[in-house]
């Protein structure tokens, strides 16, 4: 299947020399204006939330940049369907057990970033179609691809339709893939035919990136009766522009005054669901972490992760005559040797 070209520098706004912190910073400013928990035109800002995301994954890591960068416009000729330069087949994933394409659609990523990035795999079942001796039955194969879920439905959970093109059970001859002693004609003999599904996909609360959640059933129809194989979503945590994520705890970076950092103070931090009022003590340094206990992601096993706060200590660029005045009084009556 062909799958179009995606320029994910124009997505974000940014040229192709964009530093690291150009395209995080273009990410952010997208990802706030197009969160689907904030924006009016839902269903517009929701696909340019998942285009920025999708974006933004491959971009904001140097090693998927490389890779996009050198495959350009070509990539069809540069790229297998699992993402691996120089096999020259991104035209469409292939089963383990036959010759029917297959894809996704309501993951969050294009057919174009599941071809070239590994979203999308088939496991083959072990058999040799080249010794297909007395029409034995085979298992179809699992299907396995990527699907982006956002924070808040990490938090929450949610139900998501995902329509996945693949091969079925042939309704002819009910997988058989014969019609009394005939070959069923519908199906060449297989017992499948490629067809588009759509199916229920719940996200439960407190999944993790990396899980697989699994649709008994629902992967590729085996040949000649053979099983069905499953389908195996894997979750990939959409970006945010607030927060990253490690394991189950978030961690948000606050920006602190240097006279908040110095005297102590009391400032207001967001987490997904509300915003609380944590305590900056006196003498806080220049990337020193805070712990809010219970204030991160759900855990499967029950209970929350944390939400760790990182202290960035912001200097004005510009100060009045009078601010300056202040701080030359300061360096002059200060004690404080910084590099002894």
């Amino acid at each position: 299947m062909s799958a179009q070209y995606k320029d994910y520098y124009s997505t974000l706004g940014v040229p192709r020399s964009a530093s690291e912190a150009e395209i995080k910073k273009a990410f952010r400013k997208q990802a706030r204006e197009f969160h689907p928990d904030v924006a009016k035109d839902k269903k517009r800002s929701e696909e340019k939330f998942k285009a920025a995301n999708e974006a933004y994954e491959v971009l904001g890591d140097s090693t998927k940049r490389k890779r996009y960068d050198e495959l350009g416009a070509n990539w069809k000729s540069g790229a297998n369907s699992n993402g691996q330069p120089g096999w020259g087949n991104a035209g469409g994933a292939r089963s383990g057990t036959g010759t029917a394409d297959y894809e996704f659609d309501g993951t969050g990523f294009s057919d174009f970033f599941e071809q070239v990035f590994g979203g999308r795999r088939a496991g083959g079942n072990g058999r040799n179609r080249g010794f297909d001796v007395d029409n034995a039955a085979e298992r179809g194969a699992d299907i396995e691809g990527d699907m982006m879920v956002t924070l808040e439905e990490a938090m929450r959970g949610s139900l998501r339709s995902v329509n996945v093109s693949h091969a079925v059970k042939c309704d002819v001859c009910g997988g058989s893939g014969r019609r009394g002693q005939r070959v069923c004609v519908a199906c060449a003999g297989e017992g499948r035919v490629s067809k588009s599904e759509t199916y229920q996909v719940k996200v439960p609360p407190g999944v993790a990136a990396g899980q697989r959640l699994r649709l008994a059933g629902r992967g590729e129809a085996g040949s000649r009766g053979g099983a069905t194989g499953d389908l195996f979503l894997r979750v990939r945590l959409a970006k945010h522009p607030d927060f990253d994520v490690e394991e189950h705890n978030l961690i948000y970076e606050a920006a602190i005054a240097p006279w908040e950092a110095v005297l102590g103070a009391n400032i207001s931090v967001p987490t997904i669901e509300t915003r609380v009022n944590i305590k900056i003590p006196a003498g806080t340094q220049a990337g020193q972490k805070l712990r809010v206990r219970g204030r991160g992601l759900p855990e499967r096993e029950g209970g929350r992760g944390d939400l760790i706060v990182v202290t960035r200590v912001e200097v004005p660029s510009q100060v009045t005559d009078a601010e300056r005045e202040l701080w030359e009084k300061l360096a002059k009556s200060s004690s404080f040797k910084p590099r002894e």
